[in-house]
């Protein structure tokens, strides 16, 4: 295991509370990550406090409904389905969009059987423009 390194002068608590306040500023938590990275200098979460930025902001009840990955891949569909209405015979992006929805399914499918979606959860593109807007 990593060692933390001596030059990071944040205590734990310190960086809870920055990624707190990132998170209440609206900032998703990859680019939580990079802010903390490239502003505070602080190379990796884990390896500093022993958690996962996700487990600090659900330790505070402050954590996503949904992950981050499948949020970013259903709101991509979303948009490639709109872009589809008005170009209907755009055939590469109508394949682009099955790909998408491919990795949904199968990211789907990994969080239900890890437990963080529940068991019945299924993507549905109607259900899903409404989710993302």
């Amino acid at each position: 295991m990593a060692v933390k390194p001596e030059w990071i002068e944040y205590s734990n608590e310190e960086i809870e509370e920055l990624i707190m306040k990132l998170k209440k500023e609206g900032h998703s938590t990859s680019m939580t990550g990079i802010i903390l990275r490239d502003q505070y200098g602080i190379p990796d979460v884990k390896l500093i406090t022993g958690m996962k930025i996700t487990k600090i902001l659900e330790k505070h009840n402050l954590g996503m409904e949904y992950p981050e990955d499948l949020m970013n891949l259903i709101r991509k569909a979303v948009n490639i389905r709109d872009h589809l209405k008005e170009n209907p015979k755009d055939l590469h992006t109508r394949r682009g969009l099955r790909i998408v929805e491919s990795k949904i399914r199968r990211l789907v499918r990994y969080y239900r059987n890890e437990g963080v979606l529940p068991e019945g959860w299924r993507y549905e593109p109607k259900q899903a423009a409404l989710l993302v807007k």
